[in-house]
């Protein structure tokens, strides 16, 4: 009768203890997909504000259209980006697209000068602070979650349920040259 009560316990506690290494994973991976949507809330935002930046500089740098069809066409690539990697790769090329922007309104006195272009300018700056801030959160919840598929116990009940925790990508910058400073010369 003792056996039993033993054979018994050992299995409510292995139980209880399976159920709570499965909960944190599906926590954290909840919390993966809430940072992904953080980023895709201020991606939004800053989708909604290029379209206003880039007809406050076609007034004034007409001549640029090449510079702004960059823009746009780097925005509307990101916009059906699916995917966390292909997202970030897209969203890589609007960050050094909208550079370029920027950095027109270094040739244009009048452009720098305007209220609205700064104001934009200002919007722009701030939502690219988020999302880099949106982007670190991610990344530091994908790496919570990435380390406790592959460490003991919790990668037992990974296998155990299989697809149903998969690893997630990192949201990264892939070429050399976008972790560089944008050199505005004339």
């Amino acid at each position: 009768m003792n056996l039993l009560f033993i054979i018994i316990g050992l299995l409510v506690v292995t139980l209880v203890f399976v159920i709570g290494i499965y909960n944190g994973l599906v926590r954290t991976l909840i919390r993966v997909k809430e940072a992904w949507s953080d980023i895709e809330i201020q991606l939004k935002r800053r989708y909604n504000l290029i379209p206003n930046l880039v007809e406050t500089v076609k007034g004034y740098a007409s001549h640029e259209q090449e510079t702004l069809d960059r823009v746009v066409q780097a925005r509307n690539s990101a916009m059906g980006a699916q995917g966390t990697e292909e997202k970030g790769k897209a969203e890589n090329m609007l960050t050094g697209a909208l550079k370029s922007i920027f950095a027109l309104s270094e040739a244009y006195p009048d452009l720098k000068a305007n209220q609205n272009f700064a104001k934009l300018q200002d919007e722009l700056t701030d939502t690219e602070n988020k999302i880099q801030a949106a982007r670190r959160f991610y990344n530091g919840m994908v790496r919570d979650f990435n380390t406790k598929l592959q460490v003991f116990p919790s990668n037992m009940i990974v296998g155990f349920f299989g697809s149903k925790f998969q690893k997630q990508e990192f949201f990264e910058v892939e070429n050399e040259e976008e972790k560089q400073n944008v050199e505005v010369k004339f």
